[in-house]
């Protein structure tokens, strides 16, 4: 699969087996990331994968970094909008601030990083674009206000979009984790995973980061030329649509 990709968020978790698995595809990948320095640089190091720095939530940002990294690597076949964040609390409690973050970053990130790609895609009649949604985009989640309304708005741009591209060659498509065994669910109390968590998830077990690779790496292959507008729910069976 020679494409250049776009992962965003891809220097660590979810998105870092996403920018792997691609590169093994035989992708030309850059992974962005917003700030964390140290990790991108053990990521480059590790892998060889170009990381650059920017904001999602601000379209200047996007406009550039995907100049330059057009400029190091060539037109963009394959975005991954990958980039999220959390800002949690229940909704009487929730500041403007911690919904603005999270719209900002979740969901409009996705029309920032999209629309800078997009019209090369149409011009060359061929693209793939994937946006990892969550579980909580399609049930909702106490104290997720903000994330759970922008995932599940990942969602409708996804269906929106697909139609408008299909024809040009450009497929766009989600993919909803459940719980995955990253650096953010290591905080999680022993007892709370064990009496609440892994109880409703009828496989028993967490996920893997490169089970939601594996999904994003076969959307994002020339094989899966006739998906489009879809989600796929890799959550172990705890959420089923």
């Amino acid at each position: 699969m020679a494409r250049t990709a776009i992962v965003t968020g891809g220097s660590r978790g979810i998105g870092a087996a996403i920018a792997k698995g691609l590169k093994e595809a035989g992708c030309e990948v850059a992974a962005t990331y917003a700030g964390n320095d140290e990790k991108a640089k053990a990521f480059m190091d590790e892998t060889g994968i170009k990381t650059y720095k920017w904001d999602v939530g601000s379209y200047e940002a996007c406009k550039d970094g995907i100049a330059q990294i057009e400029e190091d690597l060539g037109p963009i076949d394959i975005l991954v909008n990958n980039a999220g964040i959390t800002r949690d609390a229940p909704f009487h409690r929730m500041s403007p601030e911690q919904w603005n973050e999270v719209i900002d970053t979740n969901l409009t990130g996705l029309f920032n990083m999209t629309h800078n790609v997009w019209g090369g895609m149409r011009e060359r009649k061929f693209g793939r674009v994937v946006s990892i949604s969550s579980i909580n985009g399609q049930k909702g989640q106490f104290a997720q206000a903000n994330y759970s309304a922008a995932k599940a708005g990942d969602l409708g741009f996804t269906k929106a979009l697909a139609q408008e591209g299909a024809r040009a060659g450009i497929t766009v498509n989600a993919v909803c984790p459940g719980y995955i065994n990253t650096d953010m669910m290591a905080g999680i109390k022993d007892e709370v995973m064990k009496d609440v968590i892994l109880p409703a998830i009828p496989v028993g077990r967490l996920g893997e980061a490169e089970e939601i690779a594996r999904c994003v790496v076969f959307l994002a292959s020339d094989k899966a030329g006739f998906i489009t507008g879809s989600t796929i729910s890799a959550n172990g069976g705890q959420y089923m649509v």
